[in-house]
């Protein structure tokens, strides 16, 4: 860890120490700390607002959501540190630079997945990837019905499944969880079936050897996470995929598509979604449900289906509209 020598030193060890304890890796983090660390330091003040105002002033240079989060890093630490220390300064989150847009996540329809599947079918199979339509129509499965990401499923090996437990092994993935992914029937005949089709070819069938592979010596045989990231975007392409606004969808699409159609299951079932949100928490990978919460933002499926929940059970409560004689 980074030697800190500012009247901040304890707190900021002691809360890196924190969030690491808790499955955070917090490199990003700790970078920015150390540099309002050395800020603090060579000028021997605590902070407080003139210097937290000071220090923002360095930062002119990033781009306004760079400095908005540097900017909640730092807060992040002071309400750590009121904890211990009632008094200290805590940044106004309302000075900071406005907050971007999200990028609003686009969600895959039955016909688009239909396409993306019948085009993997026609992927180029050559000499470092004689399976590609394979490795793409798995890919394309597995990103749809388990929400994995992108990273997860790279590192993916053969070994990481069960076929008699129809399980995914997914290994110290972000926040260092490791978890057993459940999988359908389809989804495990699709693995087995890729599996053996690398047998009959003669093909890297070992434990270790990576689920999704290809013939690249220094990846040791397996994609990187922008290797694969370009093949998905090139996939996207050639399906003639693209979002609302003309846009290639990312592959962390998927994951996104993954929890809304969950949510959207649970209503149409007639199930307490808030009940079931750690499960679903639990199968993504995610530390609380705060988490799993921004993959369920309000889109218009999900509208519709509270809407109509709504109106099965207190329709009966609305009479007519406002103003003519209707329920007020």
């Amino acid at each position: 860890m980074t030697a800190f020598h500012s009247v901040l030193s304890a707190a900021i060890g002691s809360y890196l120490t924190l969030k690491r304890a808790l499955g955070r890796q917090y490199a990003a983090e700790e970078w920015v700390l150390a540099h309002l660390d050395r800020f603090l330091a060579a000028r021997r003040v605590d902070l407080v607002a003139e210097t937290f105002a000071a220090w923002c002033l360095t930062l002119q240079h990033l781009a306004t959501g760079t400095r908005r989060d540097r900017m909640r890093i730092v807060r992040n630490l002071c309400l750590y540190r009121r904890r211990s220390e009632p008094g200290c300064f805590i940044p106004d989150e309302r000075l900071f630079p406005p907050v971007h847009q999200a990028i609003r996540p686009h969600l895959f329809t039955d016909s688009q997945m239909v396409q993306l599947l019948a085009t993997a079918r026609t992927s180029a199979r050559t000499s470092n990837s004689p399976l590609c339509p394979e490795n793409m129509r798995l890919a394309i499965v597995l990103l749809s019905t388990t929400g994995l990401r992108r990273g997860e499923l790279t590192r993916l090996t053969v070994g990481d499944y069960d076929p008699p437990q129809r399980t995914l092994a997914i290994r110290e993935s972000k926040f260092h969880k490791s978890r057993l992914l459940p999988v359908s029937a389809d989804t495990a005949r699709e693995v087995e079936h890729l599996i053996e089709i690398r047998g009959l070819r003669r093909l890297p069938t070992g434990t270790d050897s990576p689920l999704l592979w290809h013939r690249r010596p220094h990846t040791g045989g397996g994609y990187s996470g922008g290797g694969f990231g370009g093949v998905m975007r090139a996939l996207f392409r050639r399906a003639g995929v693209r979002t609302a606004t003309g846009q290639l969808p990312r592959t962390h699409d998927f994951r996104h598509g993954f929890a809304v159609n969950a949510l959207l299951r649970w209503y149409r079932a007639g199930l307490d979604v808030q009940a079931k949100l750690p499960f679903l928490a639990v199968y993504m990978g995610h530390v609380s449900i705060v988490s799993t919460a921004y993959y369920l933002q309000f889109v218009e499926p999900l509208a519709s289906a509270a809407s109509a929940r709504f109106a099965d059970r207190c329709g009966a409560l609305v009479t007519g509209p406002l103003g003519a004689g209707g329920a007020r």
